[in-house]
């Protein structure tokens, strides 16, 4: 119970703060992020058994998180 009254707490204290359509676009934002990671997961499993049918040695995903990113 106690957890229903602090979600229903915080998201009364943000639609005050930032009104519904800036809370909306938090929650919009949040989803299109945990979209785009599984996406950027998914790249990376192609690209592991990409490398293990080249014989490279496959990474990890934190290291193709990091390779990915410097690319930018």
């Amino acid at each position: 119970m106690v957890a229903f009254y602090l979600t229903v707490l915080i998201l009364t204290c943000m639609i005050w703060y930032a009104g519904i359509e800036g809370t909306l676009r938090v929650f919009v934002y949040i989803d299109l992020e945990l979209r785009y990671l599984g996406i950027k997961f998914k790249m990376w499993r192609m690209r592991r058994d990409l490398e293990k049918k080249m014989g490279y040695p496959p990474q990890t995903f934190t290291e193709f998180l990091e390779e990915y990113n410097n690319d930018r």
